[in-house]
């Protein structure tokens, strides 16, 4: 899973580069396929359940689940991709939101909180912890700074499969759950609004909106439990590259 957390930070981080006015995610997923293809591996996504695309690529107000098209990004705008990548069989999984060209205060602060929320939660997958304390960490954070926990999307384990047992939503009490142990594997992933936390699902049956048409962010990392503490496998926010 290490090695496909390598493939995929790489991905991740060039897709993120690539997010400027008058680029269109369409762009952003075909280089992607081709990089995650080149490397060995397989988009996780693309066929998924009939998903037609190797990111999601969810702008403003869409909180995950967009489909690629052809429309240029806008100056102002946010962006969330997430990307899956399967090499040998193992997945990783993360996703980030970056700005595209200059954006408002607002956004900036709802992006900085949802990644630091994600960077707590990191701290929170320690052996013999509980997994209540990942969704509090992250609960913590992001409503300490004023803004919103989407209550009805959850990460979840990671491994052979993008989706595995068990659910974890982005909220809850400390202390509780099932006890975390060496060689456990999630897929954490705060998803957050400036407004409210409820959402709908688009006419495409995919993207899933927030509500009150409030901006939206994502950030995800695969994380091992270990004996040693918490390993992120997507590392995307160290190297050169970093975002």
């Amino acid at each position: 899973m290490a090695a496909a957390g390598a493939v995929h930070t790489q991905v991740l981080q060039q897709a993120a580069r690539m997010v400027k006015p008058g680029v269109s995610t369409l762009e952003i997923d075909q280089a992607v396929e081709q990089l995650i293809r080149d490397a060995g591996g397989v988009p996780t996504f693309k066929g998924y359940s009939g998903f037609p695309g190797s990111i999601c690529a969810s702008p403003d107000h869409m909180v995950v689940h967009g489909i690629p098209n052809d429309e240029p990004l806008a100056e102002g705008s946010i962006l969330s991709i997430d990307v899956g990548v399967t090499l040998d069989g193992w997945v990783a999984d993360a996703a980030v939101t970056v700005p595209v060209g200059e954006i408002s205060p607002v956004a900036e602060k709802l992006i900085a909180s949802t990644r630091a929320s994600l960077m707590a939660a990191v701290d929170a997958c320690q052996a013999d912890g509980r997994l209540g304390d990942i969704s509090n960490a992250v609960q913590t954070v992001v409503e300490a700074d004023g803004f919103a926990v989407v209550r009805s999307l959850v990460g979840h384990g990671v491994g052979r499969d993008m989706h595995e047992d068990p659910q974890i939503p982005n909220y809850g009490p400390a202390g509780r759950g099932p006890r975390l142990e060496p060689g456990m594997v999630f897929a954490v992933e705060p998803m957050t609004t400036v407004g409210q936390p409820e959402v709908y699902e688009g006419e495409d049956h995919w993207a899933i909106y927030s509500k009150d048409g409030s901006l939206a962010a994502h950030f995800e990392f695969t994380i091992a439990v270990t004996e040693d503490g918490p390993r992120v496998l997507t590392p995307w926010h160290e190297g050169d590259n970093a975002l």
